[in-house]
């Protein structure tokens, strides 16, 4: 039984999206990695899985801040230039197939005929949430300058949870242990 090829549209189920997420995503990612090895590119790649788990994958000892910081110098003019520009190559690979896939829905659709406002748009909103991201950061390297109850309360349950997990682990170990030194001595017995 051979492969078939997939009509790329949105698969109905969750666990369909799911499984092929999971297959597919360390594909893209060693994708990733090989043109940022090979042609000595900066590459960032952030996904979100259908249950919303991140996976991120930046390019060889590169910082992710580097990378967006290098986006953000480009002219807005340069870049909607360069989306045209993947738009066109998008088009061009999906032309011959039989896909539903929609070039079309874009971001700059949802614009008032003006698409360098809507870009402006995201980005204020985009530095907005980095800024709040690069805060909470900074509050776990120095809890005590934290002034607010619920970041402290959320910064303790999440302490918890992983020592709770450590914990786990370290019990499983134990009885890993105790199986083996039962193991062991059963061995000796037999002799």
């Amino acid at each position: 039984m051979g492969r078939r090829k997939l009509k790329i549209q949105r698969l109905e189920t969750m666990k369909a999206r799911q499984a092929t997420y999971s297959k597919r995503k360390t594909g893209i990612v060693k994708k990733a990695k090989e043109i940022s090895i090979l042609c000595d590119v900066d590459v960032a790649l952030l996904m979100f899985s259908p249950t919303d788990k991140p996976t991120l994958f930046v390019g060889q000892e590169k910082l992710l801040s580097d990378v967006l910081e290098r986006l953000s110098k480009l002219p807005l003019e340069e870049r909607e230039e360069r989306r045209a520009y993947t738009m066109q190559i998008l088009k061009k690979i999906y032309a011959n197939t039989e896909s539903d896939f929609d070039l079309n829905s874009s971001p700059q659709d949802a614009s008032d005929d003006n698409p360098l406002k809507l870009y402006e748009e995201q980005l204020r909103e985009l530095k907005g949430r980095l800024a709040e991201k690069s805060k909470i950061l900074r509050d776990w390297k120095d809890p005590r300058n934290v002034e607010d109850i619920a970041q402290l309360k959320l910064m303790e349950e999440h302490l918890a949870a992983t020592l709770n997990g450590v914990r786990n682990k370290k019990s499983q170990f134990a009885m890993e242990m105790q199986r083996r030194e039962r193991g062991l001595e059963g061995n000796e017995d037999q002799q």
